[in-house]
């Protein structure tokens, strides 16, 4: 099924496809390959590993993802998200560590896509996801602060304590390196937008700091010697996977699982709202799979899909995959070309693009929408989430946030209204609908809102008294879901009112929520004629009926009489 879905992926991208088109392609794949070349070195020295297996990343990626992925519009590569959780990998592990659960991922990513369970990672709640993309951002930042000072500090296992350490002192910041970082910094941030389609602001921050430094030779942290083959020296091999320790991995590789798709996805989402194009979730997922599943073989370290990079390509004029093609062939040439200069950069140059970008991969206008309009169940989640980000693990973190917005949202949907009426004879006459309005002993009662195991408590409390009623009527139109704990709940009631000789009958009743009590053996218990197309008509029917409640009376006056 993926094979056949990718070549229905190919068809419909090159049907008519032209020269034209082409040159489109081309351009736009140079475009993102000038936008990448810096965030790719970035990424790598952030992720714990080296700006060489940054490159051969995004080169690897951008090969292989580009060819298997789901969508026209993906360009795939090393990220700050995922960099943030790969030196925590780094920390406790050593490079190793980034290919074993790079590895494993990938074999769970692949697992996910075959299995078609893509839908599922959109169950993660916005606020969750903005939160989570904050704390990465200032996990990135924090991280970037030895380099933008110039100074190397004690290794930590979160941000928070990273970060606590600089205010206790026992440095002493490098001016030279300030100032290259602070020339990335303002170049980013003041470089024109309509100039920045054309000529990146972070690869010129980078030259324009490169060339400040090679001028006057200060004695700052360069990134050295890029080597000039895809297959790096450092890589992961068969024979060193360290199965005896294959426990220690699984929390990371859960974490790297959940991060590639979650951000894959998401700028799937992104790709397919700019083009219309509707991503193929499923696809995507073996893509990503395959692709971090070679790419440690290679020295590499594990990549996903890219907002910016993929959004870059589409703003360009990209129209095909061949953008993703041509952007990795672009960096390959670069890495061959431009070693030497390469070599050059200053790793405070780097700090300098990734303290920026942390800043901008903030979700502002969800976070705005979100406090802005003071969401208080929303502000909790998000807040939660991202300090959990920063203080304990990454896994923890998307643990925690996904648990506190899944209880917010059950505790949201758990209300059931329930609004009981006795019937209103001169109404109905009103509206035509002819009955005698003899019996006294009718009601109605509304229901809107799922019947489940979180809102039968309220039920039960709104038939606690049920009276001299005889005829109960259930208005359920606005009742779309019942679970087994909400049939139980109806067959109590059921016996309650038929042990006092009363009836249980329902109104408007939604297919599904009927088929769940057919199949609960409920409908056979209550009986077929107690089931009617609206609350009028089951009114008719009681009052037809009688009751025994009215029987009494008439006797009782009959005997008086």
């Amino acid at each position: 099924m993926p094979r056949r879905n990718l070549a229905r992926l190919y068809k419909d991208e090159f049907a008519g496809y032209s020269l034209a088109k082409f040159q489109q392609d081309l351009l736009a794949g140079l475009t993102v390959a000038a936008v990448a070349l810096p965030l790719a070195l970035a990424f790598g020295v952030a992720s714990g590993a080296s700006a060489a297996a940054g490159l051969v990343t995004a080169i690897l990626a951008g090969l292989i993802m580009g060819l298997l992925g789901g969508s026209p519009y993906q360009i795939s590569g090393p990220t700050g998200a995922m960099s943030a959780v790969l030196i925590v990998l780094v920390t406790r592990y050593g490079l190793e560590g980034i290919w074993v659960a790079g590895l494993f991922s990938g074999l769970l990513l692949l697992f996910i896509g075959i299995m078609r369970l893509g839908r599922f990672i959109a169950f993660i709640p916005a606020p969750v996801i903005s939160g989570f993309t904050s704390g990465i951002a200032l996990i990135i930042f924090i991280g970037q602060i030895d380099n933008f000072l110039g100074v190397k500090t004690a290794a930590t296992e979160t941000a928070a304590q990273k970060f606590i350490g600089y205010f206790q002192g026992g440095f002493a910041p490098e001016v030279h390196t300030i100032i290259l970082a602070l020339v990335v910094i303002v170049t980013m941030f003041f470089w024109p937008v309509k100039w920045n389609a054309r000529f990146p602001a972070s690869l010129l921050g980078i030259i324009l700091a490169t060339l400040l430094n090679w001028t006057l030779n200060w004695p700052v942290t360069m990134i050295g010697a890029i080597p000039q083959t895809l297959i790096l020296e450092q890589r992961l091999s068969l024979f060193n996977i360290p199965w005896s320790n294959f426990s220690e991995f699984i929390a990371p590789t859960l974490t790297i699982t959940a991060l590639g798709a979650v951000e894959s996805l998401l700028s799937g989402a992104v790709g397919s709202n700019m083009t219309g194009v509707r991503l193929q979730a499923n696809q995507e997922l073996i893509a990503q799979g395959i692709g971090n599943m070679m790419i440690p073989f290679f020295g590499g370290v594990p990549a996903t899909a890219a907002i910016a990079r993929s959004s870059v390509g589409i703003k360009s004029g990209g129209r095909t995959r061949l953008v993703s093609i041509v952007h990795a062939v672009g960096l390959l040439l670069s890495m061959f070309l431009l070693a030497p200069f390469m070599a050059r950069i200053p790793l405070a140059a780097l700090a300098g693009v990734l303290m920026v970008t942390a800043i901008r991969m903030n979700e502002w206008a969800a976070i705005k929408f979100i406090f802005g309009k003071r969401f208080k169940t929303d502000m909790i989640a998000f807040t939660i989430t991202m300090l959990a980000t920063i203080v304990l693990d990454l896994t923890q973190a998307i643990l925690i946030g996904s648990f506190l917005a899944g209880a917010v949202f059950l505790n949201k949907i758990a209300s059931i209204d329930i609004a009981v009426q006795d019937v209103d004879v001169k109404r109905l006459r009103e509206r035509g609908i002819k009955t005698e309005g003899k019996c006294k002993h009718v009601r109605v009662a509304f229901l809107t809102g799922p019947l489940f195991f979180a809102a039968t408590g309220q039920f039960n409390e709104a038939f606690a008294n049920l009276g001299d009623t005889h005829a109960l009527i259930l208005s359920m139109r606005g009742v779309s879901l019942i679970d087994t704990a909400g049939l139980e709940t109806i067959h109590r009631l059921y016996e309650r009112l038929h042990k006092q000789g009363g009836t249980l009958m329902f109104a408007g009743i939604h297919d599904n929520a009927r088929q769940m009590m057919e199949r609960g053996g409920l409908i056979h218990v209550i009986g077929e004629n107690n089931f009617f197309w609206s609350s009028d008509q089951a009114i008719v029917e009681a009052e037809r009926r009688g009751c025994k409640f009215c029987k009494t009376r008439e006797k009782h006056e009959m005997e008086r009489k």
